[in-house]
């Protein structure tokens, strides 16, 4: 194993010890403590596991001298699952360090989270009445799962994010998500975002009630203001390219909510500990995860 994953590790579980972890209750302590649970779940999202089962083989043949103790894949499961607000917490705290939280730019937008492939996998899910059908524009498909809904910093930090019914409105969804997380919003702050958030109460509410500006690329019938912002837009596409494409986030094997909402933030907790390391140790591109997948 390359001494970048190592560090990348070690350093992650000394944050999340001293500054996110609860503190420890009295009696005997667990074999596995929470900040090496989070580190070992970032490690299988970074070397591209998406089986629980492939991925504790593997460390345990590879990884002995990081964990002092891997779990079977049942706990490990067990934990993971219900890790989900942990992660959150430390997805928060990660951005926090890094200097583009004090900048004035904040990008928002959605993507589809599939959960299920087929007619009868959907009928004998457990996340019937969470999960429904949507529609992904950007690849003209149908989908049957959920939508990830995301705020971030101008290089992909993720700061807050929530999982919703594709069938609910995306304004009405972002409205919630930062009525419940507006202390992570700043007056004069603008948030970038597409033309699926376009519409006069939304961009009032954020004008109101947050004191931040909406910049969207114009719809064809509304009078020109911010051009197409197509280079701009392209910002936050990256950063769920790299979700997907190097995080797989469409192959989470989450199958109940805990489990879906626990193995997204996973994959956010991956890429933001990631861009939080590289902004420490002074990689040139700090979205970048070649030091960290081998």
């Amino acid at each position: 194993m390359k001494t970048n994953l190592d560090a990348l590790l070690a350093a992650l579980y000394v944050f999340i010890d001293d500054h996110v972890a609860p503190c420890r209750r009295i009696g005997r302590p667990p074999k596995l403590t929470d900040a090496e649970l989070l580190c070992l779940a970032v490690a299988q999202v970074l070397l591209g596991f998406s089986s629980a089962r492939h991925w504790l083989r593997f460390a345990h043949a590879r990884l002995p001298h990081l964990f002092r103790y891997l779990p079977q894949q049942s706990g490990y499961t067990k934990r993971l699952n219900a890790a989900g607000p942990l992660i959150s917490q430390v997805i928060e705290a990660l951005a926090r360090q890094v200097p583009t939280w004090s900048d004035d730019l904040r990008l928002i937008d959605s993507t589809p989270v599939p959960c299920a492939a087929s007619r009868e996998t959907v009928k004998r899910s457990d996340l019937a009445g969470w999960a429904g059908y949507g529609f992904c524009r950007s690849h003209s498909r149908f989908f049957w799962g959920l939508r990830l809904y995301l705020v971030t910093t101008a290089e992909g930090m993720p700061i807050t994010w929530c999982l919703a019914n594709p069938k609910l409105g995306e304004r009405e969804v972002m409205t919630a998500l930062l009525t419940r997380e507006h202390h992570l919003m700043r007056a004069g702050q603008v948030i970038l975002a597409d033309k699926g958030f376009a519409g006069r109460e939304f961009e009032a509410f954020l004008a109101e009630d947050l004191g931040v500006h909406l910049v969207r690329p114009d719809r064809r019938d509304e009078t020109a203001r911010h051009g197409r912002l197509a280079r701009s837009r392209q910002w936050i596409e990256a950063v769920f390219d790299t979700l997907k494409g190097q995080l797989s986030l469409e192959d989470h094997g989450g199958r109940t909510p805990a489990g879906v909402f626990a193995r997204t933030g996973q994959r956010l907790l991956a890429l933001a500990t990631a861009i939080w390391h590289n902004w420490t140790t002074g990689a040139r591109s700090k979205r970048s995860l070649i030091a960290y997948d081998h």
